[in-house]
């Protein structure tokens, strides 16, 4: 995907900022509060099954908006929202998605404020597809962009890898064991609230398709930076290990719906640290690594052994349509 949009999409449509690469972009507008500027960001959503444990396609759209949004430091305000849905699909399903949707943008404190819908003939989609836009306010004086990350700052996440996808597979294959896991999709928009005030936060990602992997070498390599990632200190549950080892995946590439990368000052990781663990959505943070003015986009993990392997950019998918 990365390699499509540098090679491919960037170069046809010639927008520079297209090429800063962030989950929404930071626009100015004549009449604003001076300093404040507007998140924009768009988003598809496909998923199958679609309603998981934990979640469904209608809080999966919501969440992965917002937090689009909030990966730049921006409070949500309005969100659009459209469906394509197949021939066929029951009023019921439709419903029961549109209700998860009011109940995760309420939650979120973000209004559906416009939308579109289409149909297509039976067999041409998974039951629906959607897709939204979001907008969100950046207040004045607050900069957050993946391409923050400086030499010296310590690395964050809020809690366990690999949950979402984890939860969507298990339910999709129907496997004949017990996975009692359900995927993390949640708003993270009042924990990054939390996190920035209690301290400076210079870069966000969250780790979404790809998984904690992808997002680091994103930042790795947008901020000009090597990050060093200690392998025993990211938080992951024992179900989802197993569920990994069973089929050879690796959980740092395991898509997540809930989950946050950030690159904070080590002068203010404690601080950062509390107020995760003070919040709902942050109970299980971590501090898993730290940022230097190394080689531009190399992450290295360091094992439990203490020998240390480098990440490599996660290429394909281990399953379709996981978010």
């Amino acid at each position: 995907m990365l390699d499509l949009l540098r090679e491919t999409v960037f170069p046809a449509l010639g927008e520079e900022v297209l090429l800063e690469a962030e989950d929404a972009a930071a626009l100015a507008f004549p009449g604003q509060e001076p300093g404040s500027r507007l998140a924009y960001t768009t988003d598809s959503f496909v998923v199958k099954p679609l309603f998981f444990p934990g979640g469904d396609i209608g809080k999966l759209a919501v969440c992965g908006t917002v937090n689009d949004l909030a990966m730049r430091g921006a409070r949500p305000l309005y969100l659009t929202l459209g469906f394509i849905l197949e021939e066929g699909l029951s009023f019921q399903m439709l419903e029961k998605v549109l209700a998860s949707i009011g109940r995760w943008a309420g939650e979120a404190g973000a209004r559906v404020v416009a939308g579109d819908t289409k149909v297509v003939e039976r067999g041409a989609a998974d039951g629906m597809y959607v897709n939204t836009s979001g907008v969100g306010l950046i207040p004045a004086g607050r900069e957050v962009s993946i391409r923050g990350a400086r030499p010296g700052d310590v690395l964050l996440v809020n809690g366990c890898l690999g949950d979402h996808e984890a939860s969507v597979i298990s339910r999709r294959e129907d496997f004949d064991f017990r996975l009692d896991v359900e995927s993390d999709c949640a708003p993270l928009n009042g924990l990054v609230e939390a996190m920035l005030e209690a301290g400076e936060v210079h870069a966000l990602r969250d780790p979404t398709r790809g998984g904690l992997a992808a997002s680091l070498k994103e930042m790795a390599f947008s901020s000009g930076l090597s990050l060093e990632v200690a392998e025993e200190d990211i938080p992951v549950r024992e179900g989802v290990r197993a569920f990994c080892e069973m089929l050879g995946l690796d959980p740092l590439f395991l898509a997540n719906e809930g989950k946050l990368l950030a690159a904070v000052p080590e002068k203010e990781a404690h601080a950062v640290l509390s107020a995760m663990r003070g919040h709902p959505l942050g109970r299980e943070a971590a501090l898993i690594g730290r940022a230097a003015a190394g080689r531009k986009g190399e992450v290295s993990i360091i094992t439990p052994l203490g020998s240390r392997r480098l990440l490599r950019m996660p290429s394909g998918e281990h399953f379709p349509r996981i978010c």
